[in-house]
C-alpha cells in the first residue's frame, strides 16, 4: 500500500490529469489486492491475474511516435571542394546522432629521422589547449553537449573525430577545427604528453602482437613504411614544441592534404627478418608477404578478405576475429596441438601495398612444426582444387559480414568517408565492394594466394627465439605444390 500511495502522491505532484490518476489508482489497487488476497499456492508459484492491463495498453494523453520504416535507404555521400583545396564529405543518416571527423594524410610515413614519433605525440596532444581555448574549456565544451572526441594515428592517416547529437553540429565543427588547426603546443603540455607517451609505448612494445606488426614493416619495407609506428624512447626524447610546429607547418596545410595522395613518400616491399629475444618459454611468430595494390586495388583487397576468412584461426567464441570458427582452416590446429596457444590470419593494408600472413603464439620447441603447418595451409590456398565452392561461399559471406559490421557505427562511416575522399576524391558505395566479393571465383583465390606467397617473406619473432629456423629455410617452405 505504501508503494501505491507514494506513486499516487508523485502523480499529483507532477500535475497529472484526473483520468490518468484514476488509472494509476485502479492499477495499484488491483496489484495490492492480488498480492494480499491471492492463494498461498498462487503466491508461491508466482501466478498472476489477467486483470492488469496488457503492456501495450495506451494511456490517455500519451502520443505514440510513428513506427520506424522497415527499410531506410542509405544516404549518398556528397563531396565538396573548397577554394583552398580542402574537401568536405557529408552524408545524411537516420537517427539523432552524428559524427564529424577531420582526416589528414599525415602518418609515420611522413616522419623524418628528426621527427620520428611526432604523429603519436600529436595524437596525444589532440583536444588540448588551442590559441582560442584552454584545455579545460575544450573538455567542458565537449562534455556539455554529451559529446565524445578522440584522435588516432597510423602509418598514413591522422584522424580527429567528434560524435554528439545533430543539434550541436555547428558547435562540433567549430571545436574540432580549432583543435586541429590552432593547437597552442604549450611547452608544459608537450613535456607532460611526452612522459605519458613514453609510458604507453613501453607497454605497447611489450605486447608481442603489436611489436611484431611494427617489426614486419621495419623489416619488410624499404622507405617510408619502414618508419616505426612505435618510436623509440630516444626518438621521443628529441621531440619538442619547435619540432612539432615545423612538422605541422609541413603537413597540416590544405595544399599538403590535397597533394598527399599523389606526392606520398614511396615505399618498396623487400622482405626480411627481425628477431627479439625475451625471457619467455613461448615464441610469438609472424610470417607475412606483400599484398600488392593495397586497398586501391579493389579485387585484390576483396580476395585477400576472403583468404583471411578461409584461414581464420584461434577461437571464435573468445576473440571473434574474422573467419574464426569451426569451418576455418587454422582453428582446428589449436584443438589438435596443445602447444599452439593461438594462431590466426591477418592483413594490414595501406593505400598501395599491404602485408598478409599468419601470426601464432606457441611453445618454443614447437616453432618448426607450427611453421610447417602455416606453410601447408597457405600453399593449399594457392593450389587449385584445394578450396571447394561451399568453402568459398561461406568465406565470402563472412567477409561481407565483416565489411558491413565495420561500417555500423557513425564514427567508422565518417572515417571511411574521409579516407576515400582523400584517396579517390569520391566515396565508392559499399555495395560496390560487396559485389567485388560476390564476383570472386575459385581461380581468383588460387591466383591471388599464389601472388602473395611468391613475394619475399617477412618474418618477425619475439620471446624464446632459439628454435626459430633460419630465414632461407622458412622461405623455402612457401611454394605452391
Amino acid at each position: 500500500m505504501y508503494r501505491a500511495a507514494s506513486g499516487l502522491g508523485a502523480l499529483k505532484q507532477h500535475g497529472a490529469d484526473t483520468q490518468l490518476l484514476n488509472i494509476a489508482v485502479r492499477s495499484a489497487s488491483t496489484s495490492v489486492a492480488q498480492r494480499s488476497s491471492g492463494s498461498f499456492l498462487g503466491w508461491l508459484t508466482g501466478a498472476r491475474s489477467n486483470a492488469l492491463p496488457p503492456p501495450d495498453f495506451a494511456l490517455p494523453g500519451v502520443t505514440i511516435p510513428p513506427p520506424l520504416a522497415d527499410h531506410v535507404e542509405p544516404g549518398k555521400t556528397k563531396i565538396t571542394t573548397l577554394s583552398n583545396g580542402v574537401k568536405i564529405a557529408s552524408e545524411t543518416s537516420p537517427g539523432s546522432a552524428c559524427s564529424v571527423g577531420v582526416y589528414v594524410h599525415c602518418g609515420s610515413v611522413y616522419e623524418t629521422p628528426e621527427t620520428l614519433g611526432a604523429t603519436q605525440l600529436l595524437k596525444k596532444l589532440a583536444f588540448t589547449t588551442t590559441r582560442n581555448r584552454s584545455q579545460l574549456r575544450v573538455v567542458r565544451e565537449i562534455g556539455a553537449i554529451g559529446g565524445s572526441a578522440k584522435a588516432s594515428a597510423n602509418r598514413e592517416l591522422m584522424s580527429y573525430s567528434y560524435g554528439a547529437l545533430k543539434t550541436y553540429m555547428p558547435e562540433m565543427v567549430e571545436v574540432l577545427v580549432d583543435c586541429v588547426r590552432n593547437p597552442a603546443l604549450l611547452d608544459w603540455e608537450v613535456k607532460e604528453e611526452i612522459m605519458n607517451l613514453k609510458a604507453e609505448l613501453a607497454e605497447a612494445s611489450s605486447n608481442p602482437e603489436t611489436f611484431l606488426l611494427d617489426a614486419l614493416h621495419s623489416s619488410g619495407y624499404s622507405g617510408a613504411l619502414a618508419n616505426p609506428l612505435i618510436a623509440s624512447e630516444a626518438s621521443i626524447s628529441r621531440l619538442n614544441t619547435d619540432v612539432l610546429e615545423e612538422f605541422l607547418a609541413l603537413n597540416y596545410t590544405s595544399p599538403r592534404i590535397v597533394l598527399a595522395a599523389s606526392g606520398k613518400p614511396k615505399s618498396v616491399y623487400v622482405g626480411g627478418e627481425y628477431r627479439r629475444a625475451a625471457d619467455s618459454s613461448n615464441t610469438d611468430l609472424a610470417l607475412a608477404f606483400e599484398l600488392p595494390g593495397g586497398w586501391l586495388k579493389e579485387k585484390e583487397f576483396a580476395t585477400a578478405s576472403v583468404l583471411q576468412a578461409l584461414l581464420g584461426g584461434g577461437g571464435v567464441f573468445t576473440w571473434g576475429r574474422p573467419g574464426k570458427g569451426l569451418h576455418s582452416r587454422l582453428n582446428p590446429l589449436v584443438n589438435e596441438f596443445d602447444q599452439i596457444k593461438s594462431i590466426s590470419a591477418f592483413k594490414n593494408v595501406h593505400s598501395n601495398t599491404g602485408i598478409f600472413g599468419i601470426h601464432t603464439s606457441t611453445e618454443a620447441a614447437f616453432v618448426p612444426k607450427v611453421i610447417d603447418l602455416a606453410a601447408r595451409e597457405l600453399t593449399s590456398l594457392a593450389t587449385p582444387g584445394q578450396v571447394d565452392q561451399t568453402q568459398l561461399e561461406r568465406a565470402k559471406a563472412f567477409a561481407k559480414s565483416a565489411i558491413l559490421k565495420n561500417l555500423e557505427s557513425k564514427a567508422s562511416t565518417t572515417e571511411d568517408m574521409g579516407r576515400q575522399a582523400l584517396a579517390f576524391g569520391e566515396r565508392k558505395p559499399v555495395e560496390q565492394l560487396l559485389k567485388a566479393v560476390d564476383a570472386i571465383t575459385l581461380a581468383d583465390v588460387s591466383t591471388v594466394a599464389e601472388k602473395i606467397i611468391s613475394s619475399p617473406l617477412t618474418m618477425a619473432s619475439h620471446g624464446n627465439v632459439l628454435n626459430v629456423p633460419a630465414y632461407e629455410t622458412v622461405r623455402g617452405k612457401f611454394s605452391s605444390k
